[in-house]
């Protein structure tokens, strides 16, 4: 299987390749014989260095040719790549723990580090407890030949959104029949062009808009996330030529606030055919608010794949391959009991219903194929029918075989081959509709609450904006509880938003209001750590923050 993920090193097409996005606003390109060449050369290096195939070889590099190169060079000397963030909005304390604790369960025979980041790797290395210093990349002066390989592709580390960080194992095989996967559902050709700003060390970067593309030796164009935040208006010109992308909901509604029409001016988006979304809970008015922006330029609703999946997975889970307009519904909160049917009070396409569609609104992710099968299970793992809500379950070549290292998981496990994955949902109209993490919620009466929705509404209340906002599901003095954190100084809302919390979830839950700045911590994909973030306050690590009474 891997001959197809590596293939191109050997036969590189010329003429074709990636471009990497420059600070000034171009491009430089690299064709894949150069891009081939550079990586079978640090191949060679790596393997002077003492690399063999199954190895696992640790990436702490920023996206740009160097980190393609290493990542292709890797695999071109047969070892398993394990690709780590550069410090994004950690501290530096906390950038090298989080890593020491990667380094610590995969213990790699070498980490490769760029020379602004050694420093960074190096700490962590010493506090993992590894002996040497981080490598840095060269090229050796032949090309090497391709190495046999072991099992794994790669170690793909879940981003700890729910505790410490854990080692996917991803087989070759299942690398395969992901890539396969969202090549057909995306109808993805070899002379498409692909565009991408997602980090490369998350699932749906490194596969979905990076190996996948390259694999098929696409034209790739690649900025960083930095790159896109800075100048949204470049990815979307990005279309004019390219035809597929993946982004989290937040990107394109952070497009639809940024970017202004005349920035578009010019640009055919008509061959725009698939915008893939995922990665977190879907808002259909992000969606709705993004296509009147880039409708007048030939952009379709249609091209929205909403899309279901999850690193235990490999990648990609389900994705909607038939060309509608999404579907939204709107469930009914007091039904949401495990085993119990969901009451569906409201369901619309994408369009003008769309518009304030946020809190409560879950938008479909799409039918399974038959080879991912995707069944909705009870406490007891009883299969449900359509219509009942449930914990997702997820079989087939993509599931992976679990965490490296004997690490556990929390709420997703590994059983007889399928991926139990904590997440709650259900099927209706035959496509799957995604609530959120089973850890992320909370029973009341009976029923499952979930905090993206707390927060969903609670950021509407305030006025606050969502990514201001999180709630955390705790446990509380002898009953259950919610800790709410803003990063505000402001208290004047609070009343009301316990108040708005009473009535919804019943005096019996107890209710912690934190108020601060900076305290809000997220993965490098960009989701909460909630229970991190309630660990640091009750050991008192949580610096400015202030506990409303």
């Amino acid at each position: 299987m891997a001959s197809v993920l590596r293939g191109w090193l050997d036969e590189p097409i010329a003429g074709r390749g990636v471009h990497l996005a420059t600070d000034d606003g171009g491009w430089e390109f690299r064709d894949y014989g150069e891009l081939a060449a550079a990586a079978r050369r640090t191949a060679g290096a790596l393997i002077e260095e003492g690399v063999r195939p199954g190895d696992v070889v640790c990436l702490i590099l920023s996206t740009d040719f160097t980190c393609i190169e290493a990542y292709f060079g890797v695999w071109a000397a047969g070892a398993t790549v394990c690709l780590i963030t550069p410090p994004l909005f950690q501290d530096g304390d906390d950038y090298v723990a989080h890593v020491a604790a990667i380094l610590r369960q995969a213990a790699p025979v070498l980490v490769v580090a760029s020379k602004e980041l050694g420093e960074y790797a190096a700490q962590a290395m010493n506090a993992a407890g590894l002996s040497g210093e981080p490598w840095q990349p060269r090229q050796a002066a032949e090309e090497a030949e391709v190495q046999p390989v072991g099992e794994l592709a790669l170690l793909q580390f879940t981003s700890g959104s729910s505790g410490a960080p854990r080692g996917v194992m991803v087989t070759w095989d299942n690398l395969e029949a992901n890539s396969a996967l969202i090549g057909r559902a995306a109808g993805f050709t070899d002379d498409d062009s692909v565009a991408s700003w997602l980090p490369l060390y998350h699932d749906m970067g490194l596969i979905g808009c990076f190996l996948t593309p390259i694999a098929r030796q696409a034209t790739l164009r690649l900025m960083r996330p930095d790159q896109f935040i800075r100048d949204p208006a470049r990815w979307i010109r990005c279309f004019g030529e390219a035809a597929h992308t993946a982004a989290p909901p937040f990107a394109y509604a952070y497009c639809a606030r940024r970017v202004k029409a005349e920035q578009l001016e010019g640009v055919d988006l008509s061959g725009w055919r698939t915008a893939i979304v995922g990665a977190e809970p879907i808002d259909p008015h992000a969606l709705e608010s993004f296509a009147r922006l880039v409708e007048p330029f030939g952009f379709s609703r249609t091209a929205f794949k909403p899309a279901y999946g999850m690193a235990e997975t490999t990648l990609l889970v389900t994705m909607d391959q038939v060309r509608r307009d999404p579907l939204a519904v709107r469930p009914d909160p007091e039904s949401l009991s495990f085993g119990e049917r969901v009451r569906i009070l409201e369901e619309h396409t994408l369009g003008p219903e769309s518009v304030g569609a946020k809190a409560g609104w879950v938008v479909g992710c799409g039918t399974p194929e038959v080879g991912v099968p995707v069944t909705i299970v009870d406490d007891d793992g009883a299969e449900l029918e359509e219509g009942l809500l449930g914990e997702i379950v997820v079989g087939g070549a993509s599931a992976c075989p679990g965490y490296y290292a004997g690490a556990e998981g929390k709420s997703t496990r590994f059983i007889d081959g399928k991926v139990y994955t904590g997440d709650a949902g259900f099927f209706h109209a035959g496509q799957l509709f995604v609530l959120g993490r089973m850890g992320d919620s909370i029973k009341v009466r009976g029923r499952s609450v979930y905090v993206e929705d707390l927060e969903a509404k609670i950021a509407e209340a305030t006025g606050l904006g969502k990514g201001r906002i999180v709630v955390v599901g705790v446990p509380g003095a002898g009953r259950k509880g919610l800790a709410l954190f803003a990063e505000t100084r402001d208290e004047s809302w609070i009343g009301d938003v316990r108040e708005m919390l009473r009535r919804r979830l019943g005096g019996d839950v107890e209710v912690t209001v934190v108020v601060g700045s900076g305290l809000i911590q997220r993965t490098s994909s960009g989701k909460p750590r909630r229970r991190y973030m309630w660990e640091r306050l009750r050991a008192g690590n949580m610096d400015g923050a202030r506990v409303v009474p």
